[in-house]
C-alpha cells in the first residue's frame, strides 16, 4: 500500500473590527487589493463584506505550515492596521449582531442568499479547516467513515464562540449552533466506498441543487478541489499554536487509521446517532465536561482522552516530526480553550454587559498577534 503524502493545508476566516470601537467593519475594497496583491491567491474575500480568509499552500510538515500561516496573519495584520482595523480570529464576535452586515457582493454569495433564504443572513460566523493529503479516493471515503469518531474531540479542543450578540449562549460553540441551520452540514453519511459517495452527489447535481460537491459542509469531507479530506468542524483559533496543534493532530489521527487499515485493522464505526451526543457535549461544554466513551459504556474526563488520544497518535506524531504541537493539547486542558478564556476575561470586568464584551475582543485582538 503506497504511503500518502499527508500533506497539510489549513484554511482560516477572520473578522475584521475597528481597533477603537472594537465593532466590526466592512474591508475596505483596497484592503483586500493588498493583501491579495501580497499573498498571490491565498487570500479572499468571504460571505460577509466584514470577514476575510486565507488558506496556506499545501505544507509537507507542521514547520512548513506554521511558517506559511504565520506569514499570512502578518500580513492580514499589517494590512489591516492601515485602516485602524484588526483581525480577531474567534467564531463569533461577543458584540455584533448580524442585522447589521452586509454580504459580499459576488456571484457565489448571491446565489448562497438565494438559495438559503433567510437561514445564511444569521451566517456571522468563521471556521477553520484542515486538509490533510491522502491522494487515493477510495482510501478518502474508507477514513472518512472512521475519522468520523474523533471529530467531537476536535470541536471540543477548539471552541472558541460562547457569546452572541452581547451574551453568554451557555455553549462552548455558539456557530455550530448557527451552521447546522444550512442544509448538507453535520457528521458526515456513512459510505461504504467512492462510489457510494458518488453517487449520492451526483443525485443532487443531476436534479440541479447543487453544482458540485463543494456545496457539501459536513463536518468532515473529501475536498471538491483537492486529493484531500477536510475537517471543517472546528471553530477558527485566536492563537496561531492553537491552530498548528488542531491541524497535527488533525494529521495524525488519519495517519494512524491509515497505519490500521494496512495491518487490516480499522476502528470501529459507531451510529451517528452516538457521535452526534459526543458532538453536542462538545458544543454546549467544550473541554469541561468530558465525552462518552462508547467502548467503556462511560462519560471520560477530557483530560483523560486527551492523554489516550496522544498515546494513540504518538507514533503518527514521531513520524510526522509534530510530537511537540500533539502534546500542546495537554495544555489547552489544563488553562482552557478559548471559550473558557473569554469567559474569564468577561467575569475579570463585572461591569456594564458592552465593556465586558469589550474587553473580550481587546482579548482577542492580543491573542491573534501571539508569535507573529
Amino acid at each position: 500500500m503506497q504511503t500518502p503524502e499527508f500533506s497539510l493545508g489549513i484554511e482560516e476566516e477572520y473578522l475584521l473590527v475597528d481597533r477603537d470601537t472594537l465593532a466590526l467593519s466592512e474591508a475596505p475594497k483596497r484592503l483586500l487589493e493588498a493583501c491579495s496583491e501580497e499573498l498571490e491567491g491565498q487570500v479572499s474575500p468571504e460571505y460577509l463584506q466584514c470577514q476575510i480568509e486565507i488558506g496556506t499552500l499545501p505544507c509537507a510538515d507542521i514547520a512548513t505550515a506554521r511558517e506559511d500561516l504565520r506569514r499570512l496573519r502578518a500580513a492580514i495584520s499589517k494590512h489591516a492596521a492601515r485602516y485602524n482595523l484588526a483581525p480577531i480570529a474567534a467564531s463569533c464576535h461577543p458584540l455584533a449582531h448580524w442585522k447589521n452586515q452586509h454580504h459580499t457582493d459576488k456571484e457565489r454569495y448571491r446565489d448562497l442568499r438565494r438559495d438559503l433564504g433567510g437561514v445564511v443572513q444569521r451566517m456571522l460566523i468563521c471556521g477553520m479547516h484542515v486538509h490533510v493529503g491522502l491522494g487515493d479516493d477510495q482510501l478518502r471515503a474508507d477514513l472518512m467513515r472512521q475519522a468520523g469518531y474523533f471529530l467531537p474531540h476536535l470541536l471540543a479542543l477548539s471552541t472558541s464562540s460562547p457569546f452572541w450578540q452581547g451574551i453568554d449562549t451557555g455553549l462552548a460553540s455558539y456557530r455550530i449552533s448557527v451552521f447546522d441551520n444550512l442544509p448538507r452540514t453535520g457528521l458526515p453519511p456513512h459510505f461504504t466506498n467512492w462510489q457510494d459517495y458518488q453517487r449520492s452527489v451526483q443525485a443532487l447535481v443531476d436534479l440541479g441543487i447543487i453544482e458540485d460537491s463543494s456545496k457539501i459542509w459536513w463536518d468532515l469531507r473529501p475536498s471538491a478541489r483537492f486529493p484531500t479530506l477536510e475537517t471543517r468542524i472546528m471553530d477558527v483559533q485566536p492563537r496561531l499554536e492553537d491552530a498548528l496543534m488542531l491541524a497535527a493532530i488533525n494529521q495524525c489521527i488519519l495517519r494512524m487509521l491509515w497505519r490500521l487499515r494496512r495491518q487490516n485493522l480499522r476502528w470501529r464505526i459507531y451510529e451517528n446517532f452516538l457521535i452526534g451526543e459526543n458532538r453536542w457535549r462538545a458544543q454546549r461544554y467544550g473541554i469541561t465536561e468530558g465525552l462518552i466513551d462508547f467502548g467503556a459504556a462511560q462519560i471520560t474526563p477530557f483530560e483523560d482522552l486527551t492523554e489516550e488520544l496522544i498515546l494513540l497518535i504518538a507514533e503518527d506524531a514521531e513520524a510526522l516530526g509534530c510530537v511537540a504541537e500533539v502534546e500542546r493539547c495537554r495544555k489547552i486542558v489544563a488553562e482552557g480553550n478559548s471559550s473558557s478564556r473569554q469567559r474569564a476575561v468577561a467575569a475579570a470586568h463585572p461591569e456594564d454587559g458592552e465593556e465586558q464584551m469589550r474587553a473580550v475582543v481587546s482579548h482577542l485582538i492580543e491573542e491573534f498577534h501571539e508569535g507573529l
